[in-house]
């Protein structure tokens, strides 16, 4: 049995990245950019006004100063000609500013009549304009180190990119394994459950980039499981579920081996999710998650989550870990590393009194899991504890 960091270490050295694709701008909402954007021109190109009001030329520019207005400028129909000094230009949010002028002044702080203005306060050189290039200039480079957002997004729109290269989405192929499974919607047996918790792995993959396929529930039998597994061909990451331990019906093992498996390790000192396995099996990382709903979710997030990260070529790192505050006291962690559903709020953690790994029940309330490592003492109200987001 192995630390989950060593576990951890050993799936990142299977995994490698999975290649790029180039997308419009419009489908590139929560991909991994895969190489630099540059912008193609100045943002603004042009000095522009920052807000409705009056463009000026030099002095004066004083409280009490009359100025007759000249012209007029908006956003996307500039003024041609040169704006000398004592003269004032009506100008819009967005207008260029015309040559000559080099401030501009509010409209709450003028007083208008016909076609002249008179100035209710001093103006500053530079006053309210924003200049050319203020926000990036030609030639800048953009990649951030994070999937796309909505403001990357605007701003690659900006920079003029109509499309951007991103990483490729991981293809996992999801497998759930067991005579005693039927998919939702289906009728179960009198010895039978509903397969739940690949529906909760598919959901995790999609909101980390990746594409989940969800094959036919492979059967407790060498046949079946090797059929299944010829459904996954092609795909970068082999998600199995249950039949990873070593009851008589366990056989995903042995079926992968006769599939070519490459088996890094078994075993994890973790609970939920000991009974962990991974290899490689042809050109595909592999998976085998345990069986238990709450043990394949939690393993999604310490494994499977960093994994498909690495993949899209983000760092290779654990989920992010953050501290607050626990709420009541909790027993001493015993030599496995323990992952406690828990609910943080306001920075105050408290963890679930049920802690049984088939309740999702429990972890769809959960929006945190408290990690124990192994061997600690009993921790006191008030401690500061460490925990992860799910």
């Amino acid at each position: 049995m192995i630390s989950v960091a060593q576990a951890l270490d050993a799936v990142f050295a299977l995994v490698r990245p999975v290649g790029t694709e180039v997308v419009p701008l419009a489908r590139a909402a929560g991909r991994v950019m895969a190489g630099p954007a540059e912008a193609r021109r100045d943002q603004p190109p042009f000095a522009a006004s920052a807000m409705d009001g009056y463009a000026l030329a030099g002095d004066p520019a004083t409280s009490g100063t009359s100025l007759p207005v000249v012209g007029e400028a908006a956003a996307g129909h500039g003024y041609s000609g040169k704006l000398g000094a004592g003269q004032a230009l009506r100008i819009f949010t967005g207008a260029p500013l015309p040559d000559g002028a080099d401030r501009v002044v509010i409209q709450e702080n003028v007083q208008r009549a016909g076609a002249r203005i008179r100035l209710d306060t001093d103006v500053a050189p530079g006053a309210n304009i924003r200049p050319a290039a203020g926000d990036f200039a030609a030639g800048d480079i953009f990649r951030p180190a994070r999937p796309l957002g909505p403001s990357d997004l605007a701003l690659l729109a900006a920079m003029n990119q109509a499309s951007v290269t991103v990483a490729r989405r991981p293809d996992v192929a999801l497998i759930a394994t067991g005579d005693e499974l039927v998919l939702p919607g289906e009728t179960p047996g009198p010895d039978q459950i509903v397969a739940s918790n690949i529906f909760g792995l598919q959901a995790l993959v999609a909101a980390n980039g990746g594409t989940a396929r969800i094959l036919p529930v492979a059967r407790d039998n060498l046949d079946a499981l090797r059929g299944v597994f010829a459904l996954a061909a092609g795909a970068d990451l082999i998600v199995t579920i249950g039949g990873a331990s070593v009851g008589d019906h366990d056989l995903v093992a042995e079926a992968a081996a006769q599939d070519g498996l490459r088996r890094s390790f078994y075993k994890v000192a973790m609970r939920p999710g000991k009974p962990l396995m991974a290899g490689h099996m042809g050109r595909a990382a592999m998976l085998g998650l345990p069986g238990n709903p709450v043990s394949a979710m939690v393993c999604g997030h310490i494994f499977l989550v960093p994994a498909l990260r690495a993949m899209q070529g983000l760092a290779a790192e654990p989920a992010p870990r953050q501290t607050a505050r626990l709420r009541g006291a909790l027993p001493a962690n015993g030599p496995r590393e323990h992952y406690m559903r828990a609910r943080v709020d306001d920075g105050i953690l408290t963890a679930f009194a049920s802690q049984d790994s088939a309740l999702l029940s429990v972890l769809s309330q959960a929006n945190a899991l408290l990690v124990r490592p192994p061997d600690t003492p009993p921790l006191q109200d008030g401690a500061s504890v460490a925990w992860i987001a799910v």
